[in-house]
């Protein structure tokens, strides 16, 4: 795993740790459960210091045998966010160190904790040729039985998260449907795949029409995770999982097609959150499942103007083969409707990139048929860091997927709405029934494109924090 970094807890730290790291707050005083013999106001007055969250301040102490270091880092307000601030400069800061020993803030133990695990991710393909992430983090506090559940916690979060962008990291030379159903079925919990033949047989003709033109076959994967505790309550997770996307006949320009390795970070986050779930004792029956298949051009490709029939009967007009991801996943949404009858119905996936200039690279877009499932998505994204932002599903828009000869377009024929997520989310809405039903349109911020606090370039794993904070605490 990439999260190579470890995480323990300690009942007492010594003055003479590798490197000890100690908190301090916006009213420069240090909260600490070890006697520095430090002037600490003198030194974060000579220096400056604010106490803002992720600022460092980094002292050489006098040791016998020589110099050694303590880091005194801001807080700020204390707040999860502050605390998830701190927690990621100070893994920073400690890169190529073996051992951070690191004095607990007060607050959100398992947020500050997790964003320093976070922040020591890296995806390097050979020898990494710089310096690594902090090898071992041991936390230390007053509370050790608290602390010891937040870390445990934070750990487990932190490596489902690192599984998500690993897998989305992996390049298509490696990664195809097939290797996607490999790694699913690693994660521990019962695992059923579609080849080819069984999705013909079956009916998902949306998942077979986008991963024709490719010589790799497409899969379906189905993941299964049951609860210790007998319940009703059951959810069901759609991932897409486009293990490459040139665009098919529809070709992508090549600067377009760069990243779209990554086009399977939904089908990604499915995977990592049905890996974690019996670790954090989640209490909801959960089945996840990825559409995945990979969208090249070639003699047996499909064509913009096919027609397509989807699980359950209904057909699609292909406009542009570009606008796949929605059509393997109304193969799945039709399925988990028909078949599976879940309580509530979510997928993720990075289907537009109109979603990208609506929100950015920051903010997620969700999509609810239901006020209760938005609610609680979006508090569980507040509470967890993957930030959403509720966008509408404008019925006016609904002609946009009228088609002469089919049910529905898979997209707009002409430029008369231009709501290129709106439309693709009303899209997905056909097919996932009458039960509530949500939709995160991930596109925007799926990949980073700089190494900055928890994120690391390439895959986010966006998702995988809010799907857990929601199905564990909801």
């Amino acid at each position: 795993m990439p999260i190579e970094t470890t995480a323990w807890v300690v009942a007492e730290v010594r003055d003479d740790a590798e490197l000890l790291a100690v908190p301090y707050a916006s009213d420069l005083e240090p909260a600490h459960a070890v006697e520095l013999h430090l002037p600490v106001r003198d030194l974060l007055a000579h220096y400056e210091a604010k106490g803002e969250a992720g600022e460092i301040v980094e002292v050489p102490v006098a040791r016998a045998g020589g110099v050694g270091r303590v880091v005194l880092y801001g807080v700020g307000d204390r707040s999860p966010r502050a605390l998830r601030k701190a927690g990621a400069a100070l893994s920073r800061r400690a890169k190529g160190k073996d051992t951070l020993t690191v004095v607990a803030p007060e607050g959100d133990l398992a947020a500050f904790a997790e964003a320093a695990l976070l922040a020591a991710y890296s995806f390097k393909i050979g020898n990494a040729g710089n310096k690594k992430s902090v090898r071992k983090l041991a936390f230390a506090g007053a509370a050790i039985d608290e602390l010891e559940a937040a870390v445990r916690r934070a750990e487990t979060v932190a490596q489902a998260v690192a599984l998500a962008r690993d897998l989305a990291n992996m390049p298509s030379s490696v990664k195809n449907p097939a290797w996607l159903a490999e790694r699913a079925a690693e994660t521990g919990v019962p695992v059923r795949v579609w080849d080819e033949e069984q999705l013909q047989a079956d009916g998902f003709g949306g998942i077979l029409a986008v991963g024709r033109g490719s010589a790799s076959p497409p899969r379906l994967i189905q993941l299964s995770y049951t609860p210790a505790e007998p319940t009703d309550r059951h959810v069901v997770l759609v991932g897409k999982g486009i293990t490459f996307d040139s665009g098919g006949l529809s070709l992508k320009p090549t600067d377009n097609m760069k990243f779209q390795k990554t086009d399977m970070a939904g089908g990604a986050v499915v995977i990592a959150v049905l890996g974690a779930l019996a670790r954090l004792g989640a209490p909801v029956r959960v089945t996840g499942l990825v559409a995945a298949a990979e969208n090249m051009p070639s003699g047996t490709a499909q064509r913009p103007s096919d027609v397509i029939k989807h699980y359950g009967g209904r057909t699609v007009e292909v406009l542009n083969t570009d606008a796949e991801g929605r059509l393997v996943l109304a193969d799945a949404l039709a399925y988990a409707d028909a078949v599976l009858d879940p309580d509530a119905v979510v997928d993720i996936a990075t289907l537009t990139g109109a979603i990208t200039v609506a929100l950015g690279r920051n903010v997620g877009a969700l999509y609810a048929s239901d006020d209760v499932l938005a609610k609680q998505l979006l508090d569980a994204a507040e509470s967890a860091d993957d930030r959403l932002w509720r966008m509408p599903l404008i019925e006016d828009y609904t002609p946009a997927l009228e088609s002469s000869i089919a049910d529905l377009a898979n997209v707009e024929a002409g430029s008369r709405f231009g709501a290129g997520s709106i439309t693709a989310a009303l899209f997905l809405r056909e097919f996932a029934g009458r039960r509530p039903w949500a939709h995160l349109d991930i596109a925007g911020v799926g990949r980073s494109t700089v190494d900055e606090g928890t994120l690391t370039k390439g895959a986010t794993g966006f998702g995988v924090r809010v799907l857990l904070e929601w199905l564990t605490h909801s």
